[in-house]
């Protein structure tokens, strides 16, 4: 049975590909100005899950692609994560004009006071706009979304955006489906509505949408904090709609600003399963040495999956490469963004 989910032909949608010139693909021109992420240093291998149920670690790398994943130490979570990231971030540029902050993650440590309060107060800054969004793990480019609007509305210029999650904390390591697949971690950049440096990424296009009236969409995969935390009991489902939603996005982004896949240099899927990035890569008919994943160091680490790449690969992109950001969450949630270097 071939890996293509659907081919190319059947992701279009009617799009032909062209080069078109529109006046604005987005709402407000925005530019990725410095990315940091963090990890935690605790790395649970797969020898771990072959010794507590059995899993073979050729298995679990065949299945998904992992070869280990990092845990949040004791103390650590979601909020303290936000911490690391945020100064991380500082150590590479001034934070302290930020007027926005749009904090993103599934799995909160506290739901009152999200990581957006926790880097605010962080921050010292007062009287600016602190929201928290979820959309599971496409929430990366819904953040960047309420960026957009805020920028458009000329409410703010410059946003810090964090991605942040404790998988582990929600997580039972013997549930054989799907408990080896998550590490923790988090990512934060600052995007700005005017350029602050030549170094700066210019974000091309971007698009969100729901598929939540796919038949299981709101089964397939749930996190549930107090009946049974995180569970897949829909997996292959998931797998089926990823490999159709991303490649899918990815061709209607890149429409929207005139480009074509020839134009496209990376592509850095949600970090969900190495099969699933490779598949949206056969079915866009590129080569998998434009593919961008590191699943098989972290595992799926929500998302935070994108922001962390992006900023471990930041300083190996060339001035005026491309690069697609596709995601695909539980829900269903699903988005692309192309920035360009």
């Amino acid at each position: 049975m071939s890996n293509t989910i659907l081919s190319r032909k059947d992701l279009t949608f009617g799009l032909k590909p062209r080069r078109v010139t529109f006046a604005l693909p987005i709402l407000a021109r925005m530019y990725i100005h410095a990315v940091s992420h963090y990890l935690p240093t605790q790395v649970i291998s797969n020898e771990h899950f072959t010794e507590l149920n059995g899993l073979s670690s050729e298995w679990i790398i065949e299945r998904t692609g992992i070869e280990e994943r990092r845990k949040a130490a004791p103390g650590e979570n979601t909020n303290t994560m936000t911490l690391e990231v945020v100064r991380a971030l500082q150590a590479k540029t001034d934070l302290a004009t930020v007027d926005l902050i749009v904090g993103a993650t599934y799995t909160p440590y506290d739901t009152i006071v999200s990581l957006a309060h926790e880097a605010q107060h962080e921050l010292g800054i007062a009287d600016i706009p602190v929201v928290s969004i979820s959309t599971a793990c496409s929430s990366l480019i819904n953040a960047i979304e309420v960026v957009e609007g805020y920028f458009a509305l000329n409410k703010a210029t410059r946003a810090l955006v964090i991605v942040s999650e404790h998988n582990t904390a929600y997580n039972n390591d013997k549930d054989t489906i799907s408990g080896h697949l998550w590490g923790d971690g988090a990512a934060a950049m600052l995007i700005t509505k005017e350029r602050q440096s030549d170094n700066d990424f210019e974000i091309k296009a971007l698009l969100t949408g729901g598929a939540a009236h796919t038949a299981k969409a709101t089964t397939a995969v749930v996190l549930k904090p107090i009946d049974g935390g995180v569970v897949m009991p829909a997996g292959r489902d998931v797998f089926i709609n990823a490999c159709q939603y991303m490649p899918k996005a990815s061709l209607q982004v890149l429409d929207r600003c005139g480009l074509t896949l020839d134009d496209v240099d990376y592509v850095l899927p949600h970090q969900a399963n190495l099969r699933i990035s490779r598949n949206v890569m056969n079915t866009l008919n590129l080569p998998e040495e434009k593919l961008i994943s590191n699943i098989q160091r972290y595992g799926n680490t929500g998302c935070a999956g994108c922001g962390i790449a992006l900023s471990e690969q930041w300083d190996t992109f060339k001035k005026g490469e491309h690069i697609v950001i596709t995601v695909f969450g539980g829900g269903y949630s699903y988005g692309a963004m192309v920035i360009e270097a």
